[in-house]
């Protein structure tokens, strides 16, 4: 009589779960998903964390952080999302030479090339006019491969895409590198 009366309230314990993801799930639909045709696109951690980054002038961690973001997801925007970020720092270096602020182009250079404990005590010390021109080469190089990529995906998309990042640039010309295209939903 006992084991029929404990299986019969798991039974309806079970039942109460199931009403309850149920009703959990048509809530969630009810907020607008069940009536759209879109489904609602969530950003990926390493582009919401690449985000931050841009916000924080941490470019060695973006780049990473959207280089992570095409290798779980590769795709034209993940490239071009990446293109971007060296566009990016590209920018930033450049309204840094405009302003003749060599050690903020330096505290660049030491970001870019620095990410282990040991370089606390070996420091990598780069001559900030030196690195302005090593690290715009090097990003104009990654940027054009990269660049290249999306374009063999597809050029249309490629361009639906530079053409927001182009409107971004141009509302925010002062502090676009600091962020994204909204559009974008990182």
């Amino acid at each position: 009589m006992r084991v029929s009366s404990v299986s019969k309230r798991v039974w309806e314990i079970m039942i109460c779960l199931g009403v309850g993801v149920i009703l959990l799930g048509t809530l969630l639909l009810s907020n607008g998903w069940a009536q759209s045709d879109e489904i609602p696109i969530l950003p990926s951690k390493p582009l919401a964390n690449a985000k931050v980054y841009l916000m924080a002038g941490d470019y060695r961690r973006a780049v990473e952080a959207c280089q992570e973001n095409l290798d779980r997801n590769p795709s034209v925007e993940a490239y071009v999302y990446l293109a971007y970020v060296y566009q990016a720092i590209d920018g930033y270096l450049a309204s840094l030479a405009k302003q003749e602020d060599y050690v903020k182009i330096e505290q660049l250079a030491l970001n870019l090339t620095t990410r282990k404990v040991l370089d606390l005590i070996d420091p990598p010390n780069v001559m900030p006019r030196m690195a302005q021109e090593i690290i715009h080469e090097g990003i104009r190089q990654q940027f054009d491969v990269t660049a290249a990529m999306a374009n063999r995906l597809s050029r249309t998309r490629t361009d639906e895409l530079w053409a927001q990042q182009t409107r971004w640039r141009e509302v925010k010309p002062d502090s676009w590198w600091t962020g994204t295209p909204d559009e974008w939903r990182w």
